[in-house]
Order: C-alpha cells, then sequence, then structure tokens
C-alpha cells in the first residue's frame, strides 16, 4: 500500500511539472508575441492629400480632392472626413493637418495622412498678382506637409496630385532638401523618398511628375552651389564640380584658362580676377537638342565665387552671403541640366566666367581704366560693381555664335532688394516678346520677375564720364540696378537680350516661401527652364478662367 501510494505521488508530481513546462513555454511564446508588436518597427508611411475650402468661411465644412475622396471611403470608411472636421476649421493654403491611425487596420498601411490646404476650388490666374495661385497653393501646402512629416522620420511619402502632379513635385521635393553634406551624419535631417500616389481609379500624369521632380532638382543643384562655402567652391573647384554633373547629362563642358581669356581679350573680366591667388576661368556649356544649324539660346551667368568688393570693401554683414555671388552660373549649369534631362529641342550655349573679386597686392582701384572684347574703355568707380565688367565680356563672347537671344543672369545690385524684397527678379530687356515669354514663365512657376525700365537715362547716366567711353558706376544718386542693365546693354550690339538681376532672391528667409529653407533660395532656376520650354511651344499666353 505504501508502495502504491508512493508510485501515484512520483506520477502526479510529474504530470505537474510536465504541465508547468509547457504552461511556462506558452506564456514565453505569448510574451514574445506581444513585444513583437509592442516594438516592432513598422515601415513608416505618410500619404498627403488635399482638401478645397473657403478660407474666410470657418464653418466652410471642405471638400476632399477625387483622390483624397477615394482613400476615405475605401480605406478608412469615411472615418477620415470626419476626424478632420472634427479637429477644426479647414487647413488654409500653407497649412497641413496631421490624422493618426485613421485606417481601421491593426497595422495600417499609412501611418500617418496629412490633409493640406488648397483654397478655393477656382482658383487659378490672378492678373493682378501675375500668379498662378492654384499651382502656388498646391506647392507651398505640399511642401509644408513633407516637411512636417519628414520630422517625424517617415521613410516614404506620398503625394496625390492634387489637381496639378507638377506643382505638387515641386512642391515635394524643394521642401525636404536641406544642405547638408558637412554635417555629421547622426545629426542630418532625415531626408524621405517621395512618390506620387495613384490607384487604379485615378488619372495618373507620371509625365508632370516627372517634369516637376526635374525642375526641383534643378533648383536644388543652384541651392548646393549657392551654399558651398567658398574656400570650397573656388572657380577651379566650380569648373571640377561643373565637369561631373554635367558630361553624365550630355551637355559639352569647355574649360578655358587665363591665357585664352587674354587672346580673346577679356581685360575687363581678368581685371577683376588679378587680385586672387586662384585663376579666373571660363567654361562654356553646349548642349544641342535639334540639328546643329538651329540658332542657340547663350545664357550668361555672373560667376564671382566669392565677392569682397575689391579695394572698396563691402560691410561685414554683406560679407557672409558672398559665397553666393555665383548664383547666376549656378542657375545657368542648373539649367543645362534640366534641358538634358527633359530633352527639350532646342540648342543651349552656357558661358560662364569664373573669379574671386578679392583684396590683394595686384588689386584693380578706383580710376583705373580696362578695355573690353570691344575696345570699348571702362573707368572703374567702384571695385565693388564689378558684376558688369565681368559679365561684359561674357555677352560680347555670345555673340559669336549668332544667338536666338541672349539671357543673362547675375547678382548686379543690393539696391534689389529694396525695390522688391523676395517678391521677384528683377528684369531688362530691349524685347516685348522675352518680356512676355519670361512673364508667363514666371506666372507658372510662381518664381515671379518684375520688368524695370532700360531707359537712355540711364545709359546717359554711364556714358556721362569725360574720360572713357562707360563707368562702371554712373553718374546720380539712385537707380543702381537700372544704370547696371544700362552699362550692360553697352555691350550687346544687336539682338534680343535680356538681364536677370537675382540679387534680391539670392537669399530667403525661410517664412515667405514655404517650399524653401532658410538660406540659399536657388531661383530664379525653375523660372528659366520654364521660359526656354515655352519659347518651343507656340501658344503659351495664360487663360483667364471663366
Amino acid at each position: 500500500m505504501f508502495g502504491l501510494s508512493r508510485q501515484l505521488f512520483f506520477r502526479v508530481a510529474r504530470r505537474t511539472q510536465q504541465c508547468r513546462r509547457y504552461a511556462s513555454q506558452a506564456i514565453n511564446a505569448m510574451l514574445q508575441l506581444q513585444q513583437m508588436e509592442i516594438c516592432a518597427d513598422q515601415p513608416s508611411r505618410g500619404l498627403v492629400v488635399g482638401v478645397y475650402a473657403d478660407e474666410n468661411d470657418k464653418n466652410d465644412a471642405g471638400i476632399l480632392t477625387p483622390a483624397g475622396w477615394r482613400y476615405n471611403l475605401t480605406k478608412t470608411n469615411g472615418r477620415m472626413i470626419e476626424v478632420l472636421r472634427m479637429s477644426g476649421p479647414m487647413p488654409k493654403r500653407g497649412e497641413a493637418r496631421l490624422l493618426f491611425a485613421v485606417e481601421p487596420d491593426r497595422v495600417p498601411y499609412y501611418s500617418v495622412v496629412a490633409v493640406v490646404g488648397l483654397g478655393k476650388e477656382c482658383l487659378g490666374y490672378n492678373p493682378y498678382e501675375v500668379l498662378d495661385e492654384q499651382k502656388e497653393a498646391i506647392r507651398r501646402s505640399v511642401a509644408e506637409a513633407c516637411k512636417t512629416l519628414a520630422e517625424l522620420d517617415t521613410d516614404r511619402i506620398e503625394v496625390e496630385n492634387c489637381g496639378h502632379a507638377e506643382s505638387a513635385a515641386e512642391g515635394a521635393a524643394l521642401g525636404i532638401w536641406a544642405y547638408q553634406e558637412l554635417r555629421d551624419p547622426k545629426s542630418r535631417i532625415s531626408v524621405p523618398t517621395i512618390d506620387l500616389y495613384a490607384t487604379k481609379d485615378d488619372i495618373c500624369d507620371l509625365e508632370g511628375w516627372r517634369i516637376g521632380l526635374q525642375k526641383a532638382a534643378a533648383q536644388n543643384l543652384t541651392r548646393q552651389l549657392q551654399e558651398m562655402p567658398s574656400n570650397l567652391l573656388t572657380p577651379t573647384a566650380f569648373a571640377q564640380n561643373v565637369v561631373e554633373v554635367l558630361c553624365k547629362s550630355g551637355v559639352n563642358v569647355e574649360v578655358k584658362v587665363e591665357g585664352w581669356a587674354e587672346s580673346q581679350s577679356m581685360h575687363a573680366f581678368l581685371a577683376v580676377g588679378k587680385a586672387s591667388c586662384e585663376p579666373p576661368i571660363f567654361l562654356e556649356l553646349s548642349y544641342y537638342g535639334t540639328c546643329a544649324e538651329e540658332r542657340p539660346i547663350v545664357l550668361v551667368g555672373q560667376g564671382i565665387t566669392f565677392d569682397a568688393g575689391g579695394l572698396c570693401l563691402k560691410k561685414r554683414g554683406e560679407l557672409f552671403h558672398m559665397r553666393g555671388d555665383m548664383t547666376g552660373a549656378a542657375v545657368v549649369v542648373a539649367t543645362c541640366r534640366a534641358v538634358a534631362g527633359l530633352r527639350l529641342p532646342v540648342n543651349i550655349r552656357g558661358l560662364i566666367p569664373l573669379c574671386e573679386n578679392v583684396i590683394g597686392c595686384n588689386s584693380f582701384r578706383p580710376g583705373d581704366m580696362v578695355k573690353s572684347m570691344n575696345g570699348k574703355t571702362i573707368e572703374v568707380q567702384c571695385t565693388d560693381h564689378e558684376d558688369v565688367l565681368v559679365l561684359a565680356d561674357a555677352l560680347l563672347y555670345g555673340q559669336n555664335f549668332c544667338p536666338k537671344c541672349i539671357i543673362d543672369i547675375g547678382t548686379c545690385s543690393g539696391y534689389m532688394r529694396q525695390a522688391l524684397d523676395e517678391a521677384a527678379c528683377g528684369v531688362f530687356t530691349n524685347s516685348e516678346i522675352l518680356w512676355q515669354q519670361i512673364k508667363h514663365a514666371s506666372m507658372h512657376t510662381g518664381d515671379r520677375v518684375w520688368r524695370f525700365p532700360l531707359w537712355n537715362y540711364y545709359s546717359k547716366a554711364v556714358r556721362a564720364g569725360g574720360r572713357s567711353d562707360v563707368q562702371n558706376y554712373g553718374i546720380g544718386r539712385g537707380g543702381r540696378p537700372c544704370k547696371a542693365a544700362a552699362f550692360l546693354r553697352e555691350f550687346v550690339p544687336c539682338g534680343q537680350w535680356m538681364h536677370i538681376d537675382a540679387t534680391n532672391v539670392m537669399v530667403t528667409n525661410g517664412k515667405d516661401f514655404e517650399y524653401l529653407r532658410r538660406g540659399m533660395a536657388g531661383r530664379p532656376t525653375r523660372t528659366v527652364i520654364e521660359f526656354i520650354a515655352q519659347t518651343i511651344c507656340k501658344d503659351t499666353a495664360p487663360k483667364m478662367g471663366k
């Protein structure tokens, strides 16, 4: 009896131990599963959709875009629009409202949805603002949404077209860009990948999306070159960067040295750069998108990689941003790459004189006389107005190609900021056709331009010196931008010509345009690209809404 009870005792003990082992394994498995569900790093995806609403009516319930409405019905069972309306008034233009976990699934495909304000549905071309307000609203709002989602370490952002895929792509790509090549990789801002959101029921404008990405990439290239410190981006380094960037894109690059410039009698250009230990360089870019006999559009970009003002030294506050005095050159480089990427049927010649305007034992001085390629003598009144000297010889050299038109981009006068602030670039032209084309282009891109006078009044002011043919400063108290353009006009003997002064839009405060962070702006790259594209089209005038 005692042996039987002992045997029974050991059998019960063994069964109890087996139960404990099984329960322990089950509990551990459950805990491990819970831990995986809690700590698993699900792919972070964001979605950007638009909503139309009257900004002046806080009670406007809002109307989602077609793509947004389909997502609201099929993925959230109508919950997204309800949550949006409960969250307060509809977002305005340039604003984004983040909604989390609106999908009923336990693991949602989009972890966050950004609903952006697009204003009224009837927005379009505004003749008083000279702007397509719908496209600009898309750019501003999409950029704000993408920047906010990037701050949440979102890996992938899908953007619906919001009514215009090109503008949506521009806003997204411009908004997430930041110059951080010289920062520690651990402290850099995360840059998500962006893609076009579309379903099988949507009309997918992939071509418009691609064009928008090309334009945004061009402006970002301009911003990158502008932001590079001048000790790293010398004239030689600039030329090396251009060769690396453009030769892959099908654009031919010729690097011409100081001896070549002397053989061409570019004494005005050489006078500016002779004080620096960095030798001046002249770049000639060539893109053939059509038959070689077709006359090209000549783009001239001012390439002063640092402008200290020479002996007429600039103030300390102005010197910090003078690494961006090569804005014109950067715009020409980025434009050529974009034109090649878009395969536009047009021939382009890009001319970029590169040098530094610094103080040295060989600096040119106020009162010096220099001679340009066409033999005109120039009196140097102020070494801080060297921009026009550099552009003058390049404009004369551009006549050798029998161009359709010559467009030069420079930063010639700081007084442009007092005139226009960051609202628009200044344009001076002797052609009404060019003005209408660049105005229509700027209306589409949102990067506006404004025309300034090119009157004989200003030409007389730069010819008034009795000792020389022209002066680089002129007489009189004001009108500096107009006098700079009048000076350049002396070196364009014939043909259609346009001068774009981008001094005031070189730097942005990061507040006026949601798609541009604080720093160098890269303007007016997209407008120049759009201008070249519109010269190919016959009818580019904006259409008024009904």
